[in-house]
């Protein structure tokens, strides 16, 4: 089947919720896609941050065929062996003591929503429901994490929204702390905001969080679902101020772009978590848990993280070089790792639709930035190919506006 024909066939039957690219994509293997008549492009966004491994990574692909030769599915009513050996490898890795698994970000940050209402209730009284979030941050798209994403954006036409949630400036302690109250069970927010634009915290703030939400008996809920699996240059983001929140979501990398999501926390709190009290037909089931436990231990055994810093430290040099040639088009270049976000005085989807012809693959975030996340394993050959498609795309910016 040729482009054209998928085009139409997602033309005729999908739902118009998304402003697709011109582009039909069948192959991957790394860094690269190809699409239906076989040009390669260089992948630098990863299925936004998913692929961390790249595409059809050898280890997580062999995992999931064996799996799902052996058995697919069958229910959380019974016990799972790679669920249950995922769930401790997730514990080692980080904070918690148990994991609830789920199928995406949004649900993961669902059961977050959800256990801290329930903790609030239980142990803070039973008024304690509000959870705090963020300006301009993002957390998913059901009706829960629509009302806690500080953006209206995606709010618009969905009111009623849910009751519950209070909206603060991002890397403002002194707004939180002005709006917890008694009734206030959490607070919610992104390392590093994504969606809001790449935004990094400003020093100290995560750890001026852990402190308040400690001063005032509040729950303290960090989102890494596109920070976390390595994308920072830590296996979670927070791991950079040296904290610990009380509970973490996590999905996107964490299957290599196989479908799942999980909620963590410690005992602590995931005991007010009883049975019955939340479940998912599909969370972590056999095949999604093989695909997550080859994706984290090729992560941990072949020392991806330890590569992402100074990967992504050469990428920023190279658009700060870029910035120097291009002044009048590129503005404040923000990053952590492979997670990065560039200003642009002109509009970001032109810029993007350029790179596509140049068969570059890379997204937006935010009103105006550039969003470059690239799969993990990528070199600096790759990042050089990366620069000079982008020089190419930014001189015939430039000419168009002269």
């Amino acid at each position: 089947m040729n482009s054209e024909e998928i085009f139409a066939l997602t033309e005729n039957y999908i739902a118009p919720t998304y402003n697709r690219f011109p582009l039909a994509l069948v192959k991957g293997e790394g860094v690269k896609l190809w699409d239906a008549e076989g040009n390669e492009y260089l992948d630098c966004l990863a299925g936004i941050a998913v692929c961390n491994l790249g595409h059809c990574h050898p280890q997580v692909s062999a995992a999931i065929a064996a799996q799902a030769a052996q058995l697919m599915h069958v229910s959380n009513l019974y016990h799972i062996e790679p669920q249950a050996r995922l769930a401790k490898l997730l514990c080692e890795l980080s904070f918690a003591e148990k994991v609830f698994f789920c199928n995406s970000g949004a649900e993961a940050n669902e059961a977050a929503i959800k256990l801290a209402r329930r903790y609030g209730h239980e142990v803070l009284g039973e008024g304690a429901k509000r959870i705090i979030t963020m300006h301009h941050s993002f957390h998913g798209r059901t009706m829960a994490t629509i009302t806690a994403t500080g953006q209206k954006k995606v709010q618009t036409g969905y009111q009623p929204l849910l009751d519950g949630f209070d909206y603060v400036p991002f890397n403002d302690v002194e707004a939180v702390a002005a709006t917890i109250t008694e009734k206030t069970c959490a607070v919610l927010v992104e390392p590093v905001q994504g969606e809001g634009g790449v935004i990094l915290p400003a020093a100290g703030y995560l750890n001026r969080l852990r402190e308040l939400c400690d001063e005032r008996g509040v729950l303290l809920i960090f989102d890494e679902v596109q920070t976390g699996i390595g994308r920072t240059g830590a296996f979670f983001a927070h791991q950079h101020s040296a904290i610990a929140p009380d509970i973490m979501t996590a999905a996107k990398a964490l299957g290599n772009g196989f479908p799942i999501g999980a909620m963590l926390a410690g005992d602590r709190v995931m005991c007010h978590f009883g049975p019955g009290s939340h479940a998912s037909t599909f969370g972590g089931n056999p095949l999604a848990s093989a695909a997550a436990l080859a994706t984290l231990e090729t992560v941990r055994d072949q020392g991806i993280v330890d590569k992402v810093a100074k990967t992504g430290a050469f990428l920023i040099d190279g658009l700060q070089r870029l910035k120097q040639s291009f002044p009048e088009i590129i503005g404040e270049i923000r990053g952590l790792g492979l997670m990065v976000g560039v200003d642009l005085q002109v509009p970001v989807a032109e810029v993007v639709g350029i790179c596509l012809k140049h068969r570059l693959l890379v997204g937006s975030a935010g009103d105006n930035t550039l969003r470059i996340t690239p799969p993990l394993i990528i070199e600096k050959a790759e990042i050089e190919t990366l620069l000079q498609i982008l020089t190419e795309v930014l001189t015939d910016v430039k000419n168009r506006q002269a």
